[in-house]
């Protein structure tokens, strides 16, 4: 074993003093000292040798390895020497400029909601992406029979419960969160809750398969629809940095009752009438109402004794319009001549 490591060594030793380029020197590491070296392989073999013969050999195959080790160190700053030394570089001379990379635009305006929903006293909450059909759908009093399906059910995962139905889904709405949260932490609560969500929409300049949503809502005790409406305006404000022109009106979703729609003028066209706001001059921002009482025991909470409001805010929709950008599809290009712009 000891003249297999010492003819090993040699043979290292030669083949170092002949290489003149890094990878070259670099192949000949891992072939010898990798894990899968031809160095590993000798010692594999110590488990057959006596324990005085391990100890003398493990010893001697330490000092030979250590001494490789600073050999390959020795010849590959030589190799480093010559290479700059040959291609006449100034090392004082500025490098390459590093470009920086662009916050996209939607993480800009999750970030501003997120410090300003946080000085508001709300947590910031995330959950899973891929739901159950449960919290997606029934426990937000969307039974498999209510015809608000047709608009979401969506991009089901192949999986299927004891019943033999399919009971995962890419979630189509970020409110799936909200009846895991009062599980968790009950009432009162504050929360908003940001994230990606997952609709079987027909891509065009103002709908996409995949966008962001923000939810929010407030859960306590008399809790009225004038705490929505005072919400949103701080919301709008915030976002926008002024005063935002809106209107308010009736809206249904099975998870709220009543339900409200807050719209807000057009920033692209101001109220023109242009595709993003589908010739209307209003875009649909902040649809909400008070939570349903079914939704408040499915989360485990008397509605006799607790109510509160839930909003909705399309984080893709709310970027367009603070950035004038016209398509949606923009967001998702990895175009980097519109992301550099922001």
């Amino acid at each position: 074993m000891q003249i297999k490591l010492q003819k090993l060594k040699q043979e290292i030793l030669d083949k170092l003093a002949e290489i003149k380029q890094p990878d070259i020197l670099r192949d000949l590491e891992v072939k010898y000292l990798g894990r899968k070296g031809e160095f590993t392989k000798i010692l594999r073999c110590l488990k057959n040798l006596t324990i005085q013969e391990k100890k003398e050999i493990g010893q001697l195959a330490n000092e030979i390895k250590k001494e490789l080790q600073e050999k390959f160190e020795e010849v590959k700053n030589v190799i480093v020497k010559n290479v700059v030394k040959r291609e006449n570089l100034d090392v004082t001379l500025p490098g390459e400029k590093i470009l920086k990379g662009h916050l996209h635009p939607i993480t800009i305006i999750q970030n501003e909601l997120e410090d300003l929903f946080t000085s508001m006293g709300f947590m910031i909450l995330d959950g899973p992406e891929l739901e159950s059909d449960y919290y997606n759908f029934e426990a937000l009093n969307i039974p498999k029979y209510h015809p608000a399906r047709d608009m979401q059910d969506t991009f089901y995962i192949d999986h299927k419960n004891k019943d033999n139905e399919y009971d995962l889904v890419m979630r189509t709405q970020v409110t799936s969160i909200q009846v895991r949260a009062v599980q968790k932490y009950g009432a009162s609560i504050r929360c908003i809750m940001p994230g990606r969500v997952f609709r079987a929409e027909n891509a065009d300049v103002c709908h996409d398969h995949t966008f962001y949503q923000m939810d929010g809502f407030m859960i306590g005790k008399d809790i009225s629809v004038a705490n929505l409406i005072a919400v949103s305006k701080e919301l709008l404000k915030g976002i926008f940095k002024r005063e935002v022109e809106i209107r308010i009106r009736p809206g249904y979703f099975p998870f709220v009752e009543p339900g409200i729609e807050i719209d807000m003028r057009c920033t692209i066209c101001n109220g023109k009438g242009c595709p993003s706001c589908k010739n209307s001059g209003w875009l649909e921002m902040l649809p909400g109402g008070l939570i349903h009482p079914k939704v408040l025991m499915a989360g485990g909470l008397d509605p006799k004794k607790y109510n509160g409001l839930a909003f909705d805010v399309g984080l893709t929709r709310l970027a367009m319009m603070k950035y004038g950008i016209n398509d949606i599809r923009l967001f998702n290009s990895g175009d980097l001549r519109f992301l550099e712009q922001f």
